[in-house]
């Protein structure tokens, strides 16, 4: 007999027979005296493994009173099942109990909402649900990174502490030595020069600037890593810690851009469908009745474009009420964002040029002066899901922009390098990996599709 095997693959398996060692954890325990069944998981499948045991085995007495959630080693013979509903199941010959779980076990056989399951976030990933968001989300990671190796971008570990806030929003979570009980002031703030790094740092709210400087050496490179926001947001779809997707690209305009990211989202809506089949079918079924149709349609669409001035004239004649107001020059909410990607396109489209108003600094601006080569992809159900730009590769109109900004170019001057020496256009966007997940498996909630969520006044595990 081979070594333990996984409980994917022994439901898999071509053909009956064969003798098998399989762990896991029960998740059912159904007992009689003349027989019992296990229902084991380990894992790697949403499916359980139904493990059949007759008296004769010789530690039946225990085997039979086991809890639910006990660790078990399974030696037997995988049979054919007469059961409805799966192929196989498994005849004991041989049970370890490894771990015994009683019956203060929170996670018995009975359906827990998202919100208790939250309190419980280091015994979540044992439901069927979490244990195939975290399948899916391992899989798209692998397949994010097959996706630019295959067309020869460069992977960039960018900071985590850093001394910039990239977007001038001052979202930063601070990240010091001093003795915050009793600093040090000079002037009535602050004094960071005896910090640890001599300077205020935080934690990174993006890598893109760092990313933009290593594009311009590489040619195309990506960073996929965690980013931090110190927003006081409690709402399904904001987390104060999360890992961002952002590519950069040298020698690339607006459209090269939003070419990247169409064949990008294309390819991951792709790999759920064709990899992880049996996790999405639980999703469609259990979580989100159309998603399957939904993903597919993205999945083989053309992404249409549409300029923002376009958009803000069919939401103006929109015959439809809405909560946010309309006006060219201001930003767009998600329920505009839904109403052009649903109703006006029927499908994904990236809106372009915005105003440069209402868009970050290192945004390049367009001639007509008032929007700058900005571009956001939108989807059916959620809005926007990735955001990106041509980058202001023009040393004086960036300076201009920044002092306009209130910027300070001293804390910069290492980016504004880069646009002294050598400088050419490039573009890059930003993709929030747990925005994706959610899109992709149809949960709601971003503390769902992250392993041990940060929220405000929420920090456990």
């Amino acid at each position: 007999m081979t070594g333990r095997i996984r409980i994917c693959d022994a439901l898999t398996a071509k053909e009956a027979g064969g003798e098998l060692l399989v762990k896991g954890w029960a998740r059912t325990v159904r007992a009689g005296k003349d027989v019992a069944f296990l229902a084991v998981n380990d894992g790697s499948c949403i499916a359980n493994l139904q493990v059949v045991v007759e008296p004769d085995i010789v530690n039946y007495p225990e085997v039979s009173r086991l809890g639910t959630g006990s660790a078990v080693a399974v030696r037997g013979v995988l049979r054919e099942s007469p059961a409805a509903g799966q192929r196989y199941e498994l005849s004991a010959t041989q049970i370890e109990i490894i771990g015994q779980a009683d019956e203060s076990y929170p996670l018995q056989k009975k359906r827990h909402s998202f919100e208790y399951l939250r309190t419980i976030a280091h015994l979540r990933p044992r439901t069927n649900t979490f244990g195939a968001v975290f399948r899916v989300r391992s899989s798209l990671a692998q397949a994010i990174h097959r996706f630019f190796a295959e067309r020869g971008f460069l992977y960039v570990h960018t900071p985590i502490i850093t001394a910039n806030d990239c977007e001038g929003a001052g979202e930063l979570f601070r990240v010091t030595t001093l003795n915050m009980a009793k600093p040090p002031l000079k002037a009535g703030e602050v004094d960071y020069s005896g910090d640890f790094f001599a300077q205020a740092t935080g934690l990174t709210v993006s890598g893109q600037l760092e990313g933009e400087l290593f594009a311009q050496a590489f040619s195309n490179i990506y960073t996929f890593g965690p980013t931090f926001r110190a927003e006081n947001s409690n709402t399904a779809r904001h987390a104060a810690e999360f890992w961002m997707i952002e590519p950069e690209m040298a020698f690339a305009d607006l459209m090269a851009d939003a070419a990247l990211a169409e064949d990008f989202l294309k390819f991951l809506c792709r790999h759920v469908l064709d990899n992880c089949t049996e996790d999405m079918r639980f999703f469609n079924d259990q979580i989100d009745k159309g998603l399957l149709s939904r993903i597919e349609a993205v999945a083989s669409s053309s992404f249409a474009v549409m300029e923002y001035t376009e958009a803000i004239d069919h939401l103006k004649k929109a015959a439809v009420p809405f909560t946010f107001p309309v006006e060219w020059g201001l930003d767009l909410q998600s329920e505009h964002e839904r109403y052009i990607t649903e109703q006006v396109v029927g499908g994904p489209v990236f809106l372009i040029n915005y105003p440069k108003d209402i868009k970050a600094f290192y945004m390049r601006q367009n001639d007509d002066g008032r929007t700058v080569a900005a571009m956001d992809l939108l989807v059916p159900k959620v809005g926007e899901i990735i955001g990106g730009s041509q980058r202001e590769e023009r040393f004086d109109l960036l300076l201009e922009r920044m002092g306009e900004l209130g910027i300070n170019e001293e804390g910069l001057w290492w980016y504004l390098d880069s646009r002294r020496w050598g400088s050419c256009p490039h573009a890059g966007f930003g993709l929030g990996f747990e925005r994706l997940l959610m899109y992709l498996t149809g949960m709601e909630n971003i503390r769902d599709v992250i392993p041990f969520p940060r929220t405000p006044r929420h920090a456990e595990f």
